[in-house]
């Protein structure tokens, strides 16, 4: 499965940080984090997403606790 979230962080080596420490969560197949669009693709296992997505914001916000990680529209 793969889904796209609102991503908003303070700079594009954060944002860069982030995507590579997303990438060694087990269970995700892709992630691309894009500072100027703001944008986060995440692509995981589909039984296992929901777990995946929440170690996500949990890894993110290690990094850089100010980012913002969120579902379109919200």
């Amino acid at each position: 499965m793969k889904k796209s979230y609102v991503f908003k962080i303070d700079c594009a080596n954060c944002a860069a940080k982030v995507e590579n420490a997303i990438r060694q969560i087990e269970g995700v197949i892709s992630a691309k984090a894009s500072f100027m669009a703001e944008k986060l693709v995440l692509e995981a296992e589909d039984d296992k997403f929901d777990a995946v997505f929440e170690e996500v914001i949990k890894t993110a916000k290690k990094i850089e606790p100010d980012c913002e990680i969120r579902a379109k529209g919200k």
